[in-house]
């Protein structure tokens, strides 16, 4: 196995990902890609006990990564673990096959940890223009929310709300209605304004939407005629009155929506327009980069000698 090339392992709350890259020039070139809908957040019940069920499909899904891994040395590799392992009382019983399963160690990585890999994956994929930048991450279980210029952040929150776990709360039954929208967004906003996360309009000049759900919704609006790679929060209302319309997940047949979406739509949505409403983000640009590209970084940045850059400011909000 060539020693230029790296992998990132993600274990989100929605999706797994394995992604495998050289860097040439300092810039990833992409080797392989890979993407499963493992929903492990899903099986994370009220005593925040993982099901055997969810955790099986999540070391069914890592024993194809492992085999994409073989030959891989442990300076090459780097997997983490967000926010669904983070509140599982029993992610021992879950990490400790899942790393026998990998062939290499999983890190349960902290929300500032997280929220300062997304930036870095981020913003290595944008110009270093010293343009202030607001990233926004919508997880399965967690947002993280980041103020930086360049590579450096200046302030971060990572919070215990995601498209998965909101859909859960919010729209368990499947039913999108009117009612479940504004339950959802009023208790997000609620979420947001107790954090206090000091956060103004005039602290950044470019919004961007990083990961999942910011690509579905993206994805949406596009082939409605939308702007590609934009999010505009019109846009956002004209997508949660269709929803509203087709009145339950398994009637949605949105052009750009994958099936496998469709049951985390409502909570994705709800948390974005209250997000956007919350910030005052009239429009959010697509990311190129997400935690697994920070990831990749981290790791070429070890083999490299580049010291680690510390964020400024990160906070983890509690779970809620």
């Amino acid at each position: 196995m060539s020693l230029d090339i790296y992998a990132a392992v993600d274990l989100g709350s929605n999706s797994f990902r394995l992604e495998i890259a050289r860097f040439v020039d300092g810039q990833i070139q992409r080797v392989h890609y890979w993407k499963e809908t493992v929903r492990l957040g899903g099986g994370l019940d009220a005593q925040r006990q993982l099901s055997l069920e969810s955790m099986q499909k999540g070391w069914d899904c890592l024993a194809q990564f492992a085999q994409h891994l073989r030959g891989f040395t442990r300076a090459q590799v780097r997997a983490v673990a967000t926010q669904t392992l983070r509140e599982a009382r029993n992610r021992d019983i879950f990490i400790q096959r899942a790393n026998a399963i990998l062939g290499h160690p999983i890190e349960v990585i902290s929300g500032p940890t997280e929220a300062q890999l997304i930036y870095q994956g981020v913003s290595y994929l944008l110009p270093q223009d010293h343009t202030p930048r607001l990233v926004i991450d919508i997880g399965g279980r967690s947002t993280e929310i980041i103020l930086g210029v360049d590579h450096q952040v200046q302030l971060a929150h990572s919070i215990a709300m995601g498209s998965v776990s909101w859909s859960m709360a919010h729209f368990h039954t499947g039913e999108l209605s009117e009612a479940a929208f504004a339950g959802a967004e009023f208790t997000a906003q609620a979420v947001l304004e107790a954090t206090r996360m000091g956060i103004q309009p005039d602290q950044w000049q470019v919004a961007y939407g990083a990961s999942g759900t910011m690509g579905a919704v993206a994805k949406v609006l596009a082939q409605a005629g939308g702007e590609p790679d934009c999010i505009t929060l019109d846009a956002v209302r004209w997508l949660r009155q269709n929803l509203i319309a087709y009145g339950h997940v398994d009637h949605i047949r949105l052009d750009g929506l994958k099936k496998d979406r469709r049951a985390v739509i409502g909570g994705g949505l709800s948390l974005l327009h209250a997000l956007m409403m919350h910030l005052k983000i009239d429009a959010l640009q697509i990311a190129p980069g997400a935690l697994r590209h920070g990831v990749l970084f981290d790791r070429y940045q070890s083999a490299m000698g580049i010291e680690a850059r510390t964020p400024n400011g990160v906070a983890s909000s509690p779970i809620v």
